[in-house]
């Protein structure tokens, strides 16, 4: 599961290198199909459930669950890119929001802020602690930002699936749901909005956005639960060389 992590780890870094004003989701989506079946792997999402690309590239108001397409990125704008790869029957599934180009310092806040809530609740991903406390973590910073917490989309099992049980919501009380327990793998994913937690679905049957059209932010994790610690198997290292080498 690491292995399968990793490789959408990868993926995502060799995005992170490419996202700029100019280009457009549908070459990101390309270039992350062939790399990912490069690595011996196969795109998780591509065909599940019907979906038609290899990754979901939200941007701005929308949520997850973007389709790509050919509208070129412009300066200003934020993109939630989600990849899942299947590699040797296990799935990693694990996403990154960026900056395209300068965003203001509004937007910038809503990104770390949603990036720390993830690893608030990775930190509660302990064995005596229960999936409430995971959820509680998040929604209790995120709120304190004045942020809205999307309720109807959660986190969840990973493993020889892409979706197991159990879900993991990011809004919860401390004590409740499932016993967290050693050999657990979840996928912890705050969707976090600027405004209102409400949001709607568009016409596409697919793309999720925010009901008062105000951005929001998506980060993701897997973890697996490993002598009573949380072990987080996906990583953001490729991304953020390259993201620094974007800026050199």
């Amino acid at each position: 599961m690491r292995a399968a992590a990793q490789v959408v780890s990868r993926t995502l870094g060799i995005v992170a290198a490419e996202i700029k004003p100019g280009v457009t989701p549908l070459q990101l989506d390309k270039l992350a199909e062939t790399y990912i079946r490069d690595q011996g792997a196969e795109p998780a999402f591509l065909g599940l459930y019907g979906f038609p690309n290899t990754l979901c590239m939200s941007k701005n108001e929308q949520v997850v669950h973007g389709i790509p397409d050919n509208r070129p990125l412009v300066d200003g704008d934020i993109i939630s890119v989600d990849c899942g790869a299947k590699l040797h029957g296990f799935y990693g599934d694990h996403a990154y929001t960026f900056a395209v180009g300068e965003v203001s310092a509004e937007v910038r806040k809503l990104l770390q802020v949603t990036l720390e809530s993830l690893y608030l609740g990775i930190e509660q991903a302990v064995v005596g602690n229960r999936i409430g406390d995971i959820s509680f973590a998040v929604q209790q910073h995120a709120e304190k930002n004045g942020y809205g917490v999307v309720r109807e989309l959660v986190g969840h099992g990973l493993g020889r699936k892409l979706h197991e049980k159990p879900e993991v919501p990011n809004y919860g009380k401390r004590g409740s749901g499932p016993r967290i327990q050693n050999g657990l793998v979840i996928a912890i994913e705050p969707m976090i909005n600027m405004g209102v937690k409400n949001i709607k679905q568009l016409e596409d049957g697919w793309t999720i956005i925010t009901a008062d059209k105000k951005p929001s932010a998506h980060f993701e994790h897997d973890v697996a639960i490993v002598d009573g610690k949380p072990e987080i198997l996906s990583t953001f290292k490729y991304v953020e060389e390259a993201l620094v080498k974007t800026l050199a």
